[in-house]
């Protein structure tokens, strides 16, 4: 794991309850591409379903990571997609199975009119940086 300090609220901006506004360090950045809820035969988890499908993402990203020697402790980044925002909550319980609230990464979060397929509810994407 790399030495990362987060700055959940630098002086002037709001706190945020679900992440850190600033997150640094040193070392290697690691760049994990916009996770969807594909098992590993590329076939759907959970249609229709938004909390199966984060935490399919939530496992495919930890999956992603982990083959880059990296940890969800590694992570300063995560971007999500999603269809309708009525689907962050979901992303944030499968999030919290993975994060803990002391460990937050900056986020962003962005409703988009469709993804590749049309059944897929959410996309995530994460950055981490590891030990140089």
């Amino acid at each position: 794991m790399s030495e990362l300090t987060r700055i959940p609220a630098p002086d002037g901006v709001a706190p945020a309850a679900q992440y850190s506004h600033v997150v640094l360090g040193t070392g290697r950045f690691v760049a994990v591409s916009g996770q969807l809820a594909l098992d590993e035969a590329g076939e759907l988890v959970g249609e229709g379903d938004p909390a199966a499908q984060a935490r399919q993402v939530f496992e495919n990203l930890g999956r992603c990571l982990a083959a880059a020697g990296a940890t969800f402790e590694d992570v300063v980044k995560l971007t999500y997609f999603l269809t309708d925002m009525a689907h962050l909550p979901a992303i944030r319980a499968a999030r919290a199975q993975h994060i803990s609230d002391d460990r937050l990464p900056a986020s962003s979060a962005v409703q988009v009119a469709g993804l590749v397929r049309p059944e897929f509810l959410m996309e995530v994407e994460a950055y981490a940086v590891l030990p140089g």
